[in-house]
């Protein structure tokens, strides 16, 4: 028998071209022995059906580079098309995307491969498509979630943004997509999962990471020179401590990715992509297995991700917007790398999730660098700070804020009166302001007709909330089913009735301005005792944006406009409500003798000062501008000056846009000139109102019994004939020394230091030196609070009522980004300028230093949760007789201290109660003491709450590892339907109770 001897051939051919290669190369003999061979291998091809098993089912290999593959779709929740264009994929000429086909394809993949895995966050979209899912694919899934190859990361109804959410807008989204986790699939996130928001804020890490039962929270943007800081000490994955105040008890594994969210270069497997598959068929042209392990070998070795982590562990993002859409595409090629670059041998790649990572992280052993505060300002190259979106479209931003506040009280309303299983409830305004607090939603970087579909959610979700309070108030008053007031001007044919419901922890004293077009109007009390009540005529300003308002919304003519504020003081006892009407006044009252109105244009004076309580402040005559504060019960005494002022929006690229703020110019136009003054003087509230120019207009109210100002701002249409982009700004200016140091909160949470033109990590370029101490604060909750600045005396605060932006630029000054007018794009994806007008209030305080906290966190809170408001006709006297016009649904000898918050009081679908407590005082804040929280709770309403002060340092008590909820085994110590709590609460705190009856 002769030998086969082997020939060389032309290793990039098909097989048949080869042996037409060989027949014409060898003799007769050697060609049968080689076809014999070949004939044999083809048979044995045709048996397998040319399949190839590829081995992914490796794991953490020791003493090797270990890749993990994370395979992930980042699906915005609304951006440059709607929430639902977005799952179902239409609209497509603006993007091609399709969230349904995502999870449709995904779920295929993963079925056909145990050993495959994806990552999934946003749950507003599994939603949509889960619940349209047959009983047979629903049990396939359960399946794959429970062997680990479907994880849900984050959890959330949608990845919210970090600087312009309010931290119980953060929580009650993520409760919401942690409880669909919970009921479906019995599972709890462990990893945070904020790959795209703009900059990373504590409250993130400690809040909605650690204390949420996070190991790990995982993030793509920050400051471009901090990254590269980072990479060069190997400090992207640091343990984060977010809190001050709760330290190390609260820290979490963070990683920062070295680049994006995306895979390296040359490893994007999308369908549409350009990317060079993995070739191994034999019976194709162009084989490179060599060279794709070779590519995937060097992208983990030599790159940077080798170079910028510590230990044997790095992560592959697979993944990016709105991909996985044929997602077998990724999971093919990602099957042959990881097969072959293990065959290889020189670095191990693996299937896995963050969980799996931190795991493999944690088993090392390693020591990790220590980071505090927040991810702020991001930056992702020179000139291009992403501070713009602090303040962009500030009506949505109130509209948020205004309905989240709403929410908290409505649902403590549907739990008083028992949530009813059909009709309107709250979760349609839940899921609305769960959508909303997405990084392109809140944010104000969606294009026009996203954010009207965001704002056409919310109105549908207010609705519904209408009537639940209006049924609950009703029920709690024993009478008939009561309507809110819908803005319009008020009418009388008989007495009007308003019930205003506190959803505060604690009494409150309130003054309520309602529209109305009688000036010879009375209000008395439940008691029938009249009450000291002012008029203030209404400023054209108000008359022509209310009735281009309630034309477009309600179908109102301007003949119904109001003409004048009715405004009285209210009083309310803790989660309760109170009963107020008004009434034409009769012969037998006579004129209302408390109602007058002074209108002061011109004084003789050099200043005119208003005030009709302790606070004073004092304008120039000449300039009609703001000049002194000062509080006659505190001999606090602040020379003070408020200018309006607006930046030009650089022309340059990048410039300002919906994400940025690059001002054309360092130096901002100030609005110059003398400024007419109309002062209204009362026995309840002074204002003076300021007409700074066309399009500017200005109201300061000092109330008599608060330690406040309150500037009401209306800014628009903004003029831009001249072809320049204008970002309105409100600036005080007071003489105090600060060294650089203001202090901005943290999503209303904690105050984190600031040091102007200063990072702590890493040494800061200055060349945007305004863009780049502009810092995101929000209502204080308290706020997204708010911002204020110190000297050894002397402490100036102010609170907002939205998101919003603002700096300390020079000492003793602060500055607030109002509004802004772009005309050109930023080139960061939008395509759209911004164009809108606004209204909206900020409240400034000057306290002795130390005592400035207190007022923050109480007005923040009120600021946060206004009163409630119900309206309906009624006699005084008929209505007293059939309904409770007074009353706490809480034990009337107590109420919560000034220092706890109540901010959720939900009744859930199966009855159970949700109860969430907050400390809202850091330490070392005034007002800090550690407090003994004992609530009693029964099925119908809340008794009462007990709160004990206890001397010295208590140690908080540590919550169960994981738990969203946390179930409390209530002890029996009182007979009855009473029910005892008891958790000790230290500053900062937030503790959560499942209650079940």
């Amino acid at each position: 028998m002769e030998l086969c001897t082997p020939l060389m051939s032309p290793p990039s051919l098909p097989l048949s071209i080869k042996l037409h290669w060989l027949a014409n190369a060898i003799d007769a003999s050697a060609f049968r022995c080689v076809l014999i061979v070949v004939v044999v291998y083809m048979c044995n091809k045709a048996v397998n059906g040319g399949y190839v098993k590829y081995n992914t089912g490796s794991g953490v290999v020791e003493g090797k580079l270990n890749v993990h593959l994370v395979a992930h779709s980042h699906d915005d929740v609304g951006w440059l098309k709607t929430v639902d264009q977005y799952y179902i994929g239409s609209n497509n000429s603006i993007q091609a995307a399709c969230i349904e086909n995502v999870l449709d394809s995904v779920v295929e993949s993963l079925v056909r491969d145990p050993n495959r895995k994806f990552v999934f966050a946003e749950m507003a979209f599994f939603q949509r498509w889960w619940l349209t899912q047959s009983v047979e694919m629903q049990e396939r899934v359960r399946k794959l979630v429970e062997a680990g190859q479907l994880e849900f990361v984050n959890g959330s109804w949608c990845m919210h943004d970090e600087a312009t959410c309010h931290y119980i807008d953060m929580i009650d989204q993520t409760t919401l997509g942690h409880r669909a986790i919970k009921e479906q699939f019995n599972k709890a996130p462990r990893a945070g999962w904020q790959i795209d928001p703009f900059g990373h804020s504590a409250v993130q890490a400690y809040l909605l990471g650690a204390e949420l039962g996070f190991d790990s929270v995982h993030f793509a943007r920050i400051n471009y020179e901090d990254r590269e800081k980072r990479k060069r000490d190997k400090s992207l994955e640091v343990i984060w401590r977010g809190s001050r105040t709760l330290g190390s008890s609260s820290q979490i594994f963070a990683n920062a990715f070295p680049v994006h969210y995306g895979p390296p270069p040359g490893f994007r497997f999308e369908i549409n992509g350009d990317f060079i598959p993995v070739q191994d068929n034999p019976f194709l042209f162009d084989s490179n297995v060599e060279k794709r392990v070779n590519d995937f070998v060097n992208a983990a070795i030599t790159q940077v991700q080798a170079n910028v982590t510590r230990t044997n562990h790095i992560m592959w993002t697979m993944g990016g917007d709105f991909e996985y859409q044929y997602a077998e595409s990724w999971f093919k090629e990602m099957d042959k790398l990881i097969h072959y670059v293990n065959k290889d041998g020189r670095v191990s790649a693996l299937y896995s999730t963050p969980s799996i990572y931190t795991d493999a992280k944690n088993a090392a052993n390693q020591s990790w660098p220590l980071k505090t505060d927040d991810y702020f300002l991001y930056a992702d190259e020179p000139n291009s700070y992403w501070t713009g979106f602090f303040t962009s479209r500030p009506n949505l931003k109130r509209y948020v804020r205004m309905l989240s506040g709403y929410y908290l009280a409505v649902q403590q309303l549907e739990f008083l009166v028992g949530k009813r299983s059909t009709g309107p409830n709250t979760f349609s305004l839940g899921d609305a302001l769960g959508i909303a607090q997405h990084h392109d939603a809140v944010t104000g970087t969606a294009k026009q007709h996203t954010t009207n579909d965001y704002a056409k959610r919310l109105s549908i979700g207010a609705s519904e909330a209408e009537v639940v309070v209006g049924a609950a108030l009703s029920c709690l008053t024993t009478g008939k089913s009561g309507e809110q007031c819908k803005y319009q001007a008020l009418t009388f044919s008989q007495s009007l009735v308003v019930v205003a419901y506190n959803p505060l922890g604690w009494s409150r004293t309130e003054i309520v301005r309602i529209p109305v077009n009688d000036a010879t109007l009375a209000v008395q009390d439940s008691l029938g005792n009249s009450l000291e009540v002012q008029f203030i005529s209404m400023e054209n300003v108000t008359i022509n944006l209310r009735n281009f308002y309630t034309k477009a919304y309600l179908g109102l003519s301007s003949k119904q406009a109001p003409k004048y504020w009715l405004i009285f003081q209210v009083s309310v006892p803790p989660l309760g409500w109170n009963t107020y009407f008004i009434s034409r006044s009769g012969a037998r009252r006579g004129k209302n003798k408390h109602a007058f109105v002074s209108v002061m244009d011109s004084t003789q004076n050099e200043t005119i000062e208003i005030g009709p309580g302790n606070l004073k402040m004092s304008f120039s005559v000449a300039s009609g501008q703001l000049n002194r504060m000062y509080n006659s019960k505190t001999g606090v005494d602040v020379p003070i000056q408020q200018s309006c002022l607006w930046y030009k929006s650089s022309p340059e690229v990048p410039g300002s846009g919906a994400y940025i703020f690059r001002p054309r110019e360092f130096i901002p136009s100030i609005l110059s000139g003398s400024v007419r003054l109309k002062v209204f003087r009362g026995p309840l509230v002074d204002e003076i109102h300021q007409q700074f120019n066309s399009w500017i207009y200005q109201v300061t109210r000092l109330y008599r019994d608060k330690e406040h100002a309150e500037v009401e701002f209306t800014i628009g249409p903004i003029p831009t004939k001249d072809g320049i982009g204008k970002e309105v700004n409100t600036r005080m200016t007071t003489n105090m020394t600060t060294d650089k140091v203001f202090y901005t909160d943290s999503n209303g949470r904690d105050f984190i230091k600031r040091v102007r033109d200063y990072r702590s990590d890493w040494s800061l370029s200055v060349n945007e030196p305004v863009a780049g101490n502009y810092y995101p604060f929000l209502v204080f909750f308290p706020l997204n609070l708010g911002i204020f600045t110190s000297d050894k005396k002397y402490e100036f605060s102010v609170l907002v009522d939205r998101a919003t932006g603002g700096a300390s630029i020079k000492d003793g000054e602060i500055e607030l980004m109002l509004h802004r007018r772009i005309l050109s794009d930023d080139y960061k994806g939008l395509e759209e300028a911004l164009d809108e007008t606004v209204r909206g209030n900020y409240f400034m305080s000057i306290n002795q230093v130390g005592e400035g906290a207190r007022w923050r966190r109480k007005t923040g809170q009120e600021v946060y949760s206004p009163l409630v408001l119900a309206f309906t006709h009624e006699k005084l006297g008929k209505w007293t007789a059939s309904h409770l016009t007074k009353a706490s649904t809480m034990d009337l000898n107590y109420s919560l201290p000034l220092n706890v918050a109540l901010i959720t009081l939900q009744e859930l679908d199966d009855g159970s109660v949700l109860v969430r407590l907050a400390h809202l005082y850091e330490h070392n804040r005034s007002y800090n003491q550690i407090d003994n929280v004992v609530a009693y709770l029964s099925k119908n309403n809340l008794v009462c709450i007990h709160f004990f002060h206890v001397v010295g340092v208590v140690r908080r008590l540590k919550s169960q590892s994981t738990p969203t909820l946390t179930k409390v085994e209530p002890k029996k110590m009182f007979t009855g339907k009473m029910v005892c709590i008891y958790h000790v609460f230290g500053p900062m705190e937030i503790r959560t109770f499942l209650l079940k009856f």
